[in-house]
C-alpha cells in the first residue's frame, strides 16, 4: 500500500469510531429514553407560555393552568 491508502484507512477508521460514539449518544436520547421524556417534557411545557387564549381554549386549558404546568420543573410528572 502506498501512503495515501493507509491515510484513507486511518481516516475511515475514526469515522467509524465516531459513528458508534453517536449512535451510543443517541440511543440514551431515543424516543422511549430518560432523557428523551425530560427534554421533551421540558419543551412542550414552555411552549404552553406561547400559545395564544385561543389555542389553549382547543386543548382545554385555561391561562393559569398553563402558567402552572409550565413552571414545573423537568423531571416533575
Amino acid at each position: 500500500m502506498n501512503g495515501l491508502s493507509d491515510t484513507r484507512l486511518s481516516l475511515h477508521g475514526k469515522e467509524l469510531e465516531l459513528e458508534h460514539l453517536c449512535a451510543r449518544a443517541n440511543a440514551s436520547f431515543a424516543e422511549d429514553g430518560r432523557w428523551y421524556r425530560f427534554w421533551r417534557r421540558l419543551h412542550t411545557r414552555k411552549a404552553l407560555l406561547d400559545l395564544d387564549e385561543q389555542a389553549l381554549r382547543d386543548i382545554g386549558l385555561t391561562r393559569e393552568q398553563a402558567l402552572e404546568e409550565a413552571l414545573k420543573p423537568f423531571w416533575k410528572l
